[in-house]
């Protein structure tokens, strides 16, 4: 399977932005400082999720970026398709050309391995990963070294 960190990045960052630009959009500086992913890394990708429509911007003093819609509208398998990502577990990008010219013994099995993990992908949104207990505990804790806490507050929220 080819999830590279493109794929795993811009999953994260439309996570940090489903939990913090419920009230005011939120500057890609912010999602940086929080998530460890570079400033332009994020602009790239961004770039292409607004194409996608799934993230508008907002400019001036105050700009940045919220979800066009509701979280739970969103699949992450959709923030996946936006950034050219694929979820292929096949040699042959599913063409079943893996051995000279016509499909390998097993690629009926990726192919169906592929299936379910688009499948598993197109059930999640982005509304489930943030009612996820585990997802509030970190949450808390980034929001809480973002403001200097000691990690002690951080973690405890």
């Amino acid at each position: 399977m080819k999830l590279t960190t493109k794929g795993r990045y811009a999953v994260t960052a439309m996570l940090d932005l489903a939990l913090h630009a419920t009230e005011a959009p939120v500057p890609l500086a912010d999602i940086s400082q929080r998530q460890g992913i570079s400033l332009s890394y994020l602009e790239q990708l961004f770039a292409k999720l607004r194409r996608q429509s799934l993230v508008q911007s907002a400019r001036g003093p105050g700009g940045g970026y919220r979800l066009s819609r509701n979280p739970d509208e969103i699949a992450v398998v959709e923030i996946i398709n936006a950034i050219n990502e694929n979820v292929d577990a096949t040699r042959c990008g599913g063409l079943g050309n893996c051995q000279e010219n016509q499909p390998c013994l097993t690629h009926e099995l990726w192919m169906d391995l592929s299936d379910q993990i688009h499948s598993f992908l197109a059930g999640i949104s982005l509304g489930d990963l943030v009612h996820k207990k585990a997802v509030q505990v970190i949450r808390s804790r980034q929001d809480g070294l973002q403001k200097g806490e000691p990690i002690s507050q951080a973690v405890l929220g």
